[in-house]
């Protein structure tokens, strides 16, 4: 017998399957596809030639390792209920090919995540369990962005990976294009998903959550007004130009500092919260964030300023999230009909409103930020109407030479709000942050920084952000009447119930379709941020060609171009996208489970009703 029959029988006699890279650790060859088959309980692959005994079939069948066990009379008890385990779950039909695997690897090789307490459960984060793990922190999303590829990654870990000069998806390897790479979008609605998720597993969770967006009506002292903007019959245009404001559902005085509480909300008691949107600047002046219809700064120059507005009324401004740099009022030119006129014609000073934000910046008082739509060179704006992103604290300012030529009174704006910001996926707020280097500081002139402890600042005992000093009193009344009977009203206690399943729906609504308005299904993620169901957005540019061919009347013809295709919740130009779209499966995985546990608690809600008629 020569040695070369030796070495095959004894291969033979070890069995042995394929190894990573699909070569058969036996034959030392890579077998084509049909020649290799996995094994239904260990799920792997095995070379069916280089088998002694060829199975009976090639797509149910136990590999020789899954099989020795059994044949084994000296097998141990503990092998044999671990194959008995991995075969149940080979065969449970419910499981997706994904959950499958988690539930065969905590069998073989326990969890890779840390033991948790039965009764100390992670609640609605379970859902996200390592599917929504950005790639390199290997954490949950931080300020998710989703590559055309439909992959999902932390804004700042994505910075990250394109500063190190590598334009390509680090999960599949697909080129990103230079515009989404130099201009990430956040997720939003995936931003908004987690954080809710978080919030689940505090106990005691308030009833507002699932009416943080709804507008209840409510009886002031100002009942000749309607619950909305309105015109008068003097009004000579439609609409919202010569409207009048609605009534003020809140108690605040206009000269109120600091966040608009629950007290300050006698009907839903919840007060003003960050991430609350409304239509218009009308409506956000009723829930008192910002009371000025046109004006971009609230307050008075002696006094101190209230709130701001960012809706890009200045090139200067730079925005950052957590902190940007305001640009003043003034030096425009607006007589007769330059009203809309942007070009600065004299420089700015510190006086009127620009003086209301310096009184603020040397006390240290919070003021109340709203974003408009209308900024659109910001990524933290919202895309419709006006939203409430919470409270900021003004840390210096001074004077510059701006992008027109002439000076502009610039405001460093800090967040330092208890509740996260709301294009966040945070649990808890703000906490006391370095100041950002600002480089045109070094030509700045009149530079005015606080010296003395801010009377809005955050107390390490207690963990949160309060008033040191007393906050300044208010030089106007407000007084809320009940009309009924004529008492102040007061504040009511909030109601609280279990909120679990309501919790999971609204989180699925969250995930909704920008066109049918419905949970998405295949979600598509588009270059600008925008989620939307494949079928939904393929009908709505079905039958336009990506080019258009141009021909004259003599037959010849001229190099095509390229058809510009918007998105049809902005003006992007989407067609390179459309070309290959590709489905956010780690969105659609979350979605589906979501899916499963609101039906699965259905279920189990209608079996206790019947349990307690009968």
């Amino acid at each position: 017998m020569t040695g070369h029959s030796i070495t095959s029988r004894s291969n033979q006699t070890m069995q042995l399957p394929c190894d990573y890279d699909g070569h058969c650790m036996v034959c030392k060859q890579n077998p084509p596809n049909i020649e290799i088959s996995p094994c239904r309980t260990c799920a792997t692959p095995w070379h069916i030639l280089c088998l002694p005994v060829p199975p009976t079939t090639f797509f149910d069948w136990d590999c020789p390792d899954c099989c020795q066990p059994q044949q084994n009379n000296h097998a141990p008890p503990l092998a044999e209920n671990l194959i008995s385990a991995i075969q149940a779950i080979q065969s449970d039909i419910s499981l997706t090919e994904v959950e499958k695997a988690i539930k065969r690897q905590k069998l073989v090789g326990g969890s890779s995540k840390p033991h948790l307490d039965k009764n100390k459960s992670n609640g609605m984060l379970d859902i996200f369990d390592g599917t929504l793990n950005c790639s390199f922190c290997m954490q949950l999303l931080e300020r998710p962005i989703t590559t055309p590829c439909g992959h999902n990654f932390c804004l700042r870990c994505f910075e990250k990976w394109i500063g190190k000069g590598k334009h390509v998806c680090a999960k599949c390897r697909s080129t990103i294009p230079s515009k989404i790479a130099s201009h990430p979008r956040i997720n939003s609605q995936l931003a908004i998903a987690i954080r809710l998720a978080k919030l689940a597993r505090s106990e005691g969770i308030r009833e507002s959550i699932d009416i943080a967006t709804k507008n209840a009506p409510c009886f002031m002292h100002n009942d000749d007004r309607p619950n909305t903007a309105f015109t008068t019959e003097r009004a000579k245009k439609a609409g919202k130009a010569n409207a009048c404001c609605g009534k003020i559902f809140v108690t605040i005085p206009s000269d109120h500092f600091g966040p608009i509480l629950a007290e300050n909300d006698p009907i839903r008691n919840r007060g003003v919260v960050v991430g609350d949107t409304w239509s218009d600047r009308m409506e956000c002046r009723q829930w008192g964030a910002h009371f000025p219809h046109v004006a971009g700064i609230a307050g008075q120059s002696n006094h101190g300023s209230q709130s701001v507005a960012l809706s890009g009324g200045y090139i200067d401004d730079e925005d950052h999230g957590e902190w940007f740099l305001y640009t003043g009022s003034g030096g425009r030119d607006l007589s007769g009909n330059k009203r809309i006129n942007k070009q600065h014609s004299f420089d700015q000073t510190f006086d009127y409103m620009n003086q209301a934000l310096r009184i603020s910046c040397l006390k240290g008082y919070p003021v109340r930020v709203v974003r408009s739509h209308k900024e659109k060179c910001s990524f933290y704006a919202p895309e419709v109407g006006v939203r409430y992103d919470g409270i900021y604290r003004i840390e210096k300012c001074w004077r510059k030479n701006g992008i027109h030529g002439h000076k502009v009174c610039r405001y460093l704006f800090v967040r330092c709000d208890n509740e996260p910001a709301p294009w966040t996926s945070d649990l808890y707020g703000d906490r006391p942050r370095p100041l950002p280097k600002i480089k045109e500081l070094k030509d700045a002139i009149d530079i005015t920084e606080r010296k003395g402890v801010p009377s809005w600042d955050y107390d390490e005992e207690k963990g949160c952000w309060l008033w040191k000093k007393p906050p300044p009193k208010s030089k106007k009344k407000a007084t809320i009447v009940n009309p009924v009977d004529g008492t102040i009203i007061r504040d009511f206690k909030p109601k609280t119930k279990k909120v679990s399943l309501k919790l999971k729906e609204r989180i699925l609504k969250e995930f909704g379709c920008n066109i049918c308005r419905k949970v998405l299904v295949l979600p598509l993620t588009t270059p600008c941020a925008h989620n939307f169901c494949k079928t939904c957005l393929e009908d709505a540019f079905s039958g336009q060609s990506y080019i258009k061919k141009r021909i004259y009347e003599n037959g010849r013809t001229l190099r095509s171009l390229k058809n510009i295709i918007r998105c049809p919740s902005c003006s992007n130009d989407i067609a390179d996208f459309l070309q290959n779209p590709q489905v956010n499966r780690e969105m659609m995985d979350v979605i589906e489970s979501l899916q499963r546990q609101t039906e699965q608690m259905d279920g189990n809600f209608e079996e206790l009703s019947d349990d307690n008629a009968a």
